[in-house]
């Protein structure tokens, strides 16, 4: 009885394990045309805002006057969607049109929330193809580094618990099917 419990709950467990990696493999597809359809402005006002609150230490200590008269291009490659952003007047902004960046980092959205979630460290995933920085060198490592330096524990609780369930749901999705039965496997013998 307590056998037939345990290979119950295992089967729903791998049916689980298959949903979220099909949710994962599938998020960029799913989310494109929905936050394609934001109009740009609404987009602007969210990112500006995500970045007010994640950088806010920062920004107050002025850490982005390196990043000032320059522009840093982010896309999001797997969902066709990118922002140039600079530091101007003491804070951050959006461009509201096209402009030549000095450097850019791209990425697919799970590679992005996996650093975001510090799952994945940046330099791992370049030398992996899977995250591209192009353009101004330095100034593509002082923005790294930026990031790296970033205390995810100072983040409104909210949001630093959404970007962990976020991030650790991602790293479980992108397990190989491999990696899940390896694991199933060792728990049904």
């Amino acid at each position: 009885m307590m056998h037939s419990i345990l290979l119950t709950k295992l089967r729903i467990s791998h049916v689980i394990n298959k949903i979220r990696t099909q949710l994962v493999q599938n998020a960029a597809s799913i989310l494109r045309s929905p936050v394609q359809l934001l109009p740009k402005t609404v987009q602007k006002r969210a990112l500006l805002e995500a970045l007010k609150n994640v950088f806010k230490e920062a920004l107050e200590d002025g850490d982005f006057e390196f990043l000032e008269d320059k522009w840093l291009k982010v896309s999001i490659k797997d969902m066709g969607l990118s922002w140039c952003i600079s530091y101007k007047n003491e804070q951050l902004v959006v461009a509201d049109k096209d402009v030549d960046e000095d450097v850019s980092f791209s990425g697919n959205l799970n590679d992005l929330v996996l650093i975001a979630g510090r799952k994945e460290d940046p330099d791992t995933l370049f030398f992996q193809r899977r995250l591209s920085i192009e353009g101004d060198t330095e100034l593509g490592l002082e923005v790294k580094n930026l990031m790296d330096s970033v205390d995810l524990d100072l983040l409104p609780t909210p949001m630093k618990t959404l970007l962990n369930q976020l991030a650790d749901f991602v790293q479980k999705g992108v397990q190989s099917p491999d990696t899940q039965s390896e694991v199933m496997n060792a728990y049904s013998n």
